[in-house]
């Protein structure tokens, strides 16, 4: 295929498996936007429905069901929390018509049954019992359950689940508080394997695992393939203006926020010394510590709300068993329920308090907190304290706040003045769910239910519109490297150096030309195809190309080893590019911060290595592998212009100092062992370098060393300041500084950081090696910059293309600032 061919074999929208419905084959009793849904859902075969409260999630879920198993000719299971099945039995039988679906504990229980649609409760799936891939078609209601990636239950249903033709899932709340949750839905759904989503379209943050946030310019494609596998839905007319929305009006709702002073003066920390009060927000810890230091005075609080509304029916929503009984004891009449409590206890008086027979119900939002309705008979809701858990907190104002509700529904939340910050993120994340829900619907009422205009709205962020600029010492380019490298005179490079994106680990633009734009690896492989041959082409014979690469850690979540692996990259490449005629002759290895690496990894943990040393690696280096173009003439080697260097300018010492690089400053002397330890951390780094590369080395004394510097407090978790030197600095450079890249101007600049820099420190060393004064130094993927600047102040000409147009647009910058710097003369030059 040709090169546009390929890239719009990228477009990603889910795929459809299921069947089309005729409308009219739908049960009577749905409402038009509900037989919407269920046609939408059954063509797809595997969505998602997020509505809102009240919009008959459950009669969608079992007409799903029911059309799907009787297509499949098999079985349908519906997994819900507990105290919700009677609502399903219900509008089963009573709104429906059809038999009453059997609620089942174990396989036992499901074959001795004949019913089509059974019911079962998350607990049974997740610990055994029950067999997902017995049925034809399964749904998850209240399938907020999954959002937490890596907890048992979602590993759990994410493998007994898969392969079940028809799955869907039904929430209200489709984890708002960040964005990318929202992919283990589709993960689950088998819409796109969760690690490839992630890479897609977050970005991540160097220096913690696991925070990753949103490509602002990834939100639009973003939300368009959300859309594809996902319904989101707050009123009928979402889903056509010719909908009445009669009865899908919410009720006024009005939240009360009541902070509680603290007594100052009365924490302690653990080395004794006093502090004004404890702070909610340090820590899991310390938080647990204000909700237990403080269940007298919020209580009492509570309690005073309720006496203040004798007739209204209250909500009680606590976290911890000790708050139960403290609610118990001021308020007697309080009928509550708990985890260890019966489950048949524990449903009669959910139900009971939800058809009114109880007015104060004390539960736990993770017992209550999904799928129970409580709109007909209550209207008032306590929060005895706060928690960063928004998804729960959202589902539990929700069990009152609701379509049928005919009373104003008022919210009252208790907390200490130590959990103002927590406050805030909850109020942060409330705006953050409703941004979400908007744009979502936005793109519902845009694009209506079909891929189609889902496809095509994706189609436009193919291609760019090309941009040159050219300066008296470089050429910039901002357009697809592909394209532009097509366009260059063959034979007419002197250097290619370049960072590759890193198969599919990042993603540097929202365009589909951009490389790391792929699936996985043997896609982006298929991309650079197209591209190594040009490279090739336009280099000089006998010349080199230069690329800076890294392994790749695969985390045990994603490929289901259960332990972090690593992808050999480096090897990858190599192959690659031998493949297209390069000739391979070297490689440099650059050595990284492992404790740095742990911190973005987690794969390195002290902890986990004294629990098992057998699954623990050691840190990823970076490599420069070297590449060369066979010159014309091959009798000697010799490049047909050879990178050559006058002896009188770079004398033999010159060459031994660049080959070890450690350069002295005059004045300075060894430093012994002991006076490493009084150094300053700041300073650490640098000189136990010195002092590991003039000493035999012994790691019994390294270890001594390391750990003398931890009791003495020098021993960061963030950076490593003893690591080993190099003695062969040909082969391993080890003095590369991590900090000093392009990104340290930007950082001060304010402007958008590039995700993986090359350090100055490579492409001065680079450049210096192999290529002459007045070549052409090119990188194909210049990002910032940084290879055709440097080229520009090493009296080269820089040569960069970039397809990000604000990586482009600040390069741009650099280089002219280089050039200016380059041409603008001095006094002596007049002189």
């Amino acid at each position: 295929m040709d090169y546009l061919e390929f890239l719009k074999t990228k477009i990603e929208i889910a795929p459809e498996s299921g069947f089309a419905v005729d409308p009219g084959a739908v049960n009577k009793a749905l409402k038009p936007h509900q037989r919407d849904a269920v046609v939408w859902a059954l063509k797809g075969g595997r969505r998602a429905l997020f509505e809102s409260f009240g919009l008959g999630k459950t009669v969608q879920e079992i007409e799903f069901c029911h059309l799907a198993a009787d297509k499949q000719g098999g079985r349908a299971l519906i997994v819900l929390p507990l105290g919700v099945k009677q609502e399903f039995t219900r509008d089963a039988v009573e709104l429906l018509g059809y038999e009453k679906p059997e609620y089942c504990r174990t396989m036992e229980e499901v074959y001795a049954s004949d019913s089509e649609i059974v019911l079962t409760n998350y607990e049974r799936v997740r610990d055994g019992d029950i067999r997902p891939d017995y049925f034809a078609a399964t749904s998850l209601d209240e399938a907020s359950v999954l959002r937490s990636f890596g907890s048992k239950t979602y590993q759990t249903f994410l493998d007994k689940f898969k392969g079940v033709p028809y799955k869907l899932v039904a929430t209200a709340t489709p984890s708002p508080n960040r964005y990318k949750e929202l992919i283990h839905y589709a993960g689950y759904l088998e819409v796109m394997d969760t690690g490839q989503a992630l890479t897609r379209f977050f970005q991540r943050d160097s220096t913690k695992a696991n925070h990753l946030t949103l490509y602002p310019n990834m939100e639009d494609e973003f939300w368009l393939w959300v859309s594809s596998w996902a319904l989101f839905i707050t009123k009928p007319s979402d889903l056509d203006p010719g909908y009445s929305d009669d009865g899908y009006d919410l009720p006024p709702l009005e939240v009360r926020w009541h902070e509680i002073p603290v007594h100052y003066g009365d924490a302690t920390e653990k080395d004794g010394q006093m502090t004004l009060f404890t702070d909610a927000a340090a820590g899991l810890k310390q938080a647990a510590e204000v909700k237990r230091n403080s269940i007298d005075v919020r209580v009492e609080k509570m309690k005073e709300i309720v006496e203040d509304s004798p007739g209204d029916h209250f909500v009680l929503w606590h976290d911890q068993e000790a708050e139960r009984h403290a609610i118990k004891k001021a308020l007697p009449e309080t009928v509550d329920i708990y985890g260890s409590q019966d489950y048949d206890t524990r449903e009669k008086r959910v139900i009971d308090f939800s058809e009114g027979r109880i007015r104060l119900f004390a539960t736990k939002k993770s017992l209550s907190g999904s799928g129970c309705n409580f709109q007909k008979h209550c209207h008032r809701e306590i929060f005895l304290g706060i928690d960063y858990e928004f998804n729960d907190f959202i589902q539990a104002v929700h069990r009152c706040y609701r379509f049928l509700q005919e009373a104003p529904v008022i919210i009252d939340i208790i907390y200490m003045e130590n959990e103002r910050q927590i406050k805030e993120t909850l109020l942060r994340k409330w705006k953050d769910h409703n941004h979400m829900v908007e744009k979502m619907i936005e793109i519902v009422k845009k694009y209506g239910l079909s891929s189609a205009g889902k496809e095509q709205g994706l189609k436009r962020k193919m291609g760019v519109k090309a941009v040159r600029i050219e300066g008296n010492h470089y050429t910039a380019v901002h357009d697809d490297c592909v394209e532009e490298v097509r366009r260059m005179e063959s034979n007419s490079i002197g250097l290619i150096h370049t960072s590759i994106p890193f198969g599919n680990h990042y993603e540097y633009s929202a365009n589909y030309n951009d490389f790391g734009h792929n699936q996985n690896t043997e896609r982006f492989f298929e991309q650079m195809d197209y591209l190594t041959p040009e490279l090739l082409r336009v280099l000089e014979p006998g010349r080199v190309a230069a690329i800076h690469v890294k392994d790749r850690v695969l985390f045990g979540n994603a490929t289901g080893t259960g332990m972090p692996t690593i992808e050999p990259f480096h090897a990858l490449c190599i192959e690659h590019y031998m493949k297209h005629g390069f000739q391979y002759f070297g490689m440099i290895t650059v050595v990284t911060d492992v404790v740095r690496e742990n911190n973005q990894t987690y794969r390195l943990g002290w902890t986990e290595q004294c629990k098992d040393g057998s699954k623990m690696g050691v840190g990823c280096p970076e490599y420069v592998l070297l590449f060369r173009k066979l010159p014309s003439d091959r009798s000697n080697a010799y490049a047909d212009d050879p990178v050559k260097k006058s002896k009188e300018e770079y004398t033999r010492a010159q060459w031994q100092i660049d080959a070890h690089g450690y350069w002295r400053s005059s004045g300075d002397r060894l430093v012994s062992k002991e006076e490493l330890k009084e150094i300053s951390v700041d300073n650490l780094q640098a000189v136990y370098r010195q002092y590991s590369r003039e000493h035999v080395y012994s790691y019994e004394e390294h270890v001594a060393l390391a750990e003398a510097l931890d009791e003495n407090g020098k021993l960061p978790a963030t950076f490593m300041v003893v690591a080993p030197g190099s003695w062969n600095d040909l082969e391993v450079w080890d003095d590369i500084n991590r900090m000093r890249t392009l990104n340290t101007t930007q950082s001060r600049r304010r402007q958008h950081m590039h995700v993986c820099p090359l350090q100055l420190d490579i492409v001065e060393r680079i450049i210096n090696r192999y290529s002459n004064e007045g070549d052409r130094v090119l990188d194909p993927f210049g990002g910032l910059m940084t290879v055709p600047m440097t080229a520009v102040k090493m009296n080269r000409y820089g040569y960069g293309i970039e397809l990000n147009e604000d990586y482009f647009r600040d390069g741009v910058g650099y280089l002219k600032e280089a050039e200016d710097e380059r041409d603008t003369p001095t006094l002596f030059d007049f002189m």
